[in-house]
């Protein structure tokens, strides 16, 4: 038998193969907890519980002897049983570890294992990280030939890059797969959400005119539709309708989204055009900060049960700016600090708002480096093309010198 902790790593990886949690693999001997600390190395097992633990796992004692898994394969076929809860960072290394031991496996094997590489690296922050598994996985797609993958890995890479702030790479990228899915004939969820990145991208990049082609065409495709894409298409409509100005729009079209989709649909989908409608109310001149918070109360039960790490990040953010919308700049700063200290989650247009906000509170405190720190951050801004969101930062910097 393994000596711990690599007795606690075989454990583990025998248990996500076969797609169970930790009380799931618990028994009236062996608690939930109990084999946490197994599988931490933090205890050695008993031969009663090593026992046990391999009829529950229905192997053979001889399977505690191995440690890594065998193949890509195994690998692959782990991750597809698992959900988001279970996935791990040594289930990450696995993958890595696999890919590069693997002998020229085939192209929809890798494909799999570089989509779920990208998707762990994605939960965990590691945003450049899942750029190059997603650069991987349009490689791959190329080799395959399948419109269909093609089409589903440049959209996930384009998204990516949008959040990153690499607007120009997400625009090139939804071009090159809104192409082939035009070549192909596509009609998939995939192209259409590949239209609306696109329009937010251009959106970003300044031209207000095509985004408002786009969006108003998918609109009108999914006039009398209602579920996820219906409301993804009307939240992206939204969107450009608040980058022209118009709020009254943009709150109106946030209104259909959030009409046309049910809890029961997508909860996270539902919770998130929450999270944009109080945003927006907070956007608005002046800001609507009853709206505001009555949209953030209602998302909290909801960000509870079914919130990333990246959500709870942005609804501390937005907590931050309806505190400072209500002059209290105190606990404004505090929850600043929160959301900072959460990890590098946001969205680049986020992370910028973030940063201004600091620097707000930071022009009221007296700090005479603050206006300089501002003056930087919509220089970076305007760098990247959103000319837009540095005339944000260079409004609000002089809104609050005032």
């Amino acid at each position: 038998m393994l000596e711990q902790p690599a007795f606690g790593r075989r454990l583990r990886q025998l248990r996500q193969q076969r797609g169970l949690t930790q009380t799931a693999l618990a028994g009236p001997d062996v608690s939930a907890a109990y084999i946490s600390r197994l599988e931490s190395g933090s205890r050695p097992p008993t031969e009663r519980v090593l026992r046990e633990l391999a009829v529950k796992l229905d192997v053979s004692l001889s399977a505690f002897e191995e440690i890594e898994m065998s193949s890509l394969l195994d690998v692959v076929t782990t991750t597809l049983v698992l959900s988001d809860a279970d996935m791990s960072l040594s289930l990450q290394d696995q993958i890595e570890k696999a890919l590069s031991r693997s002998d020229n496996p085939e192209s929809a094997l890798r494909w799999q294992a570089y989509a779920q590489l990208a998707r762990l690296k994605g939960k965990a922050g590691d945003r450049e990280g899942e750029r190059l598994s997603l650069r991987q996985l349009v490689e791959v797609s190329r080799e395959l030939g399948y419109p269909v993958l093609r089409v589903h890995a440049c959209f996930r890479l384009a998204r990516c890059e949008r959040s990153l702030g690499d607007v120009n790479a997400a625009r090139a990228t939804a071009r090159e797969g809104l192409r082939i899915a035009a070549d192909a004939g596509l009609r998939t969820p995939d192209a259409v959400r590949l239209r609306l990145l696109l329009a937010s991208v251009v959106t970003e990049l300044g031209d207000l005119a095509e985004a408002l082609r786009i969006s108003d065409d998918v609109c009108d495709q999914l006039r009398d539709e209602r579920g996820p894409l219906a409301a993804e298409a009307l939240w992206t409509a939204a969107t450009v309708s608040t980058r022209h100005g118009n709020h009254a729009r943009a709150s109106e079209l946030l209104d259909r989204a959030m009409a046309v989709l049910d809890s029961r649909d997508n909860l996270t989908l539902w919770m998130r055009l929450r999270l944009a409608a109080s945003a927006l109310a907070l956007q608005a001149s002046p800001p609507r900060a009853d709206d505001a918070e009555a949209h953030l109360d209602t998302v909290k039960p909801a960000l509870d049960l079914v919130g990333h790490p990246q959500h709870l990040q942005e609804y501390v953010f937005l907590r931050a700016q309806l505190a400072f919308v209500r002059g209290d700049h105190a606990t404004a700063e505090a929850l600043c600090a929160e959301a900072a200290g959460s990890g590098d989650l946001l969205n680049f247009r986020d992370r910028v708002r973030l940063r201004m906000l600091q620097g707000q509170i930071r022009v009221l405190r007296g700090d005479p480096d603050a206006l300089g720190d501002l003056g930087a951050l919509a220089e970076e801004a305007r760098s990247t093309g959103m000319l837009d969101l540095a005339a944000e930062v260079w409004r609000a910097a002089a809104e609050t010198r005032a």
